[in-house]
């Protein structure tokens, strides 16, 4: 494995937040690169590319020492929540509806907050949290209901048109909640994020052989080349954000976090020609405040399981 120099505090904390910069644009490539190849194809194509930089750049080591069930129990739950993201983002009806599941994706957060609580039976819990949550669940709601915020009917009438990607999407934040606050204990120290990518890689290529839509596609070198920024801006945000974490400010990344939403909104917005109204931005603040005061409710359980992964 490649060694690392030594990073002062700030640097390797300025290198954590160009990781939350790097997987902003993350949204945008998966569905440029889908649009091209179909959307599990594309998916196994990207993982593949990161997965390859991951073993250059992060291989691991003393494999026999790895844990079994953290492997076992913590390589499901990363692989189920990449293939849930991955494929909201791929099944998405156009791009505006991307965007939309991508918010839905950042409940993350506020899953993480309330597997933290109920692990650690609410303790080093504050008021913060509960304000957190409801503004975080307005803001997701907000976002996918067309502006109409206190409509139930609009966002089930929005939804209902496309309601995989909306289930997917929820359904990773879900479980990206449970991985992050129960695997840390799980893995004794070790990091399987090279294996677990690999796994993810050959899922998808499964997936892709036995149910994918195995389309005929002219691909440009445009096209070939946003993949492989797709898999190497996933690894690099890995390599960048675990600098961040070992070396760095990691409450400076966990607060820088949270401006993820919204850059990936922005940024997803300007590739993908999508025409978002003014009602989303707001929609998308809420869900960045909401996450925020959630992680701020309870800041010493987690923390450390936002250290995980950001995007």
């Amino acid at each position: 494995m490649m060694r690392l120099v030594s990073f002062s505090i700030r640097n390797a904390t300025l290198v954590g937040m160009v990781a939350i910069i790097l997987w902003s644009s993350m949204v945008a490539l998966v569905r440029s690169t889908t649009e091209a190849f179909g959307p599990t194809q594309a998916a196994a194509l990207i993982y593949t590319i990161a997965a390859a930089g991951l073993w250059i750049i992060r291989s691991p080591r003393g494999l026999r020492r790895f844990p079994v069930r953290y492997l076992l129990i913590g390589g499901l739950l990363f692989i189920s929540y990449e293939i849930c993201l991955t494929l909201a983002v791929g099944l998405a009806s156009d791009a505006t509806q991307a965007i939309e599941v991508s918010v839905v994706n950042y409940l993350w957060p506020t899953s993480v907050v309330l597997f933290s609580l109920h692990a650690n039976r609410g303790r080093d819990a504050n008021w913060l949290v509960v304000p957190g949550v409801l503004i975080a669940t307005i803001g997701v709601t907000w976002a996918v209901s067309g502006g109409k915020i206190l409509d139930p009917g609009a966002v089930a009438s929005h939804v209902s048109d496309n309601p995989v990607p909306y289930l997917l999407a929820f359904t990773g934040a879900v479980v990206w909640g449970i991985y992050s606050v129960h695997t840390p204990r799980m893995a004794a120290g070790h990091d399987g994020i090279t294996l677990f990518f690999t796994g993810v890689a050959l899922s998808y290529w499964g997936i892709h052989l036995v149910h994918g839509i195995h389309q005929q596609v002219t691909v440009t070198a445009g096209q070939i080349l946003v993949l492989i920024a797709a898999g190497s801006v996933m690894a690099s945000g890995y390599a960048c954000w675990n600098i961040g974490i070992l070396h760095g400010n990691v409450t400076a990344l966990a607060v820088g976090s949270y401006a993820t939403p919204v850059l990936s909104a922005m940024f997803s917005a300007v590739v993908l020609h999508a025409d978002l109204p003014g009602s989303f931005w707001w929609a998308v603040g809420f869900v960045a405040l909401g996450s925020a005061l959630s992680w701020l409710g309870t800041r010493s359980s987690s923390v450390r399981a936002i250290g995980h992964r950001t995007h």
